[in-house]
């Protein structure tokens, strides 16, 4: 009887071992991705607070030719406050990125939830036909079509 409990206590010994080792391994890959998951939800938490809707009529002339401007109106549709600064307007047009653009608050000082701002890009030179505008704030990305003529 002796002879059958000494592996058997032999293997026993060797499978907590084991056991342990693969615990210890778990620990650590669930605790990464534990912080991770706490990271990357920081990021999607202001990302979901952030919205910004581009509010101006397409058929109300949004292109000067005259003076090669583009003036788009943008309200902040979010729960956050947003800055009105050019430095976190990203516009393209056309899938150009357009480098001259200011940013100015229209309805209050600063760029509050329901908040509108003057988008304005200078020197765009657009041909007559249809044109496309891309405007990232933060996170959040708009699409603008208009027509020149």
């Amino acid at each position: 009887m002796a002879e059958i409990s000494v592996p058997t206590l032999i293997l026993f010994i060797a499978s907590i071992v084991i056991a342990a080792g693969v615990a210890g391994v778990l620990i650590d890959t669930v605790s990464g991705i534990s912080n991770a998951v706490d990271d990357r939800g920081g990021d999607v938490s202001k990302s979901i607070k952030t919205d910004a809707e581009i509010i101006s009529d397409p058929e109300a002339g949004v292109y000067d030719e005259t003076n090669d401007t583009l003036t788009l109106y943008v309200k902040n549709t979010g729960v956050r406050t947003l800055s009105a600064d050019a430095r976190t307007v990203d516009l393209f047009v056309d899938g150009r990125y357009q480098t001259a653009v200011s940013v100015s608050v229209v309805s209050s000082d600063e760029w509050t939830p329901n908040a509108v701002v003057r988008v304005v890009a200078t020197g765009v030179t657009l041909s007559a036909g249809d044109h496309r505008v891309k405007l990232v704030v933060d996170t959040d990305e708009e699409t603008f079509e208009f027509r020149t003529s």
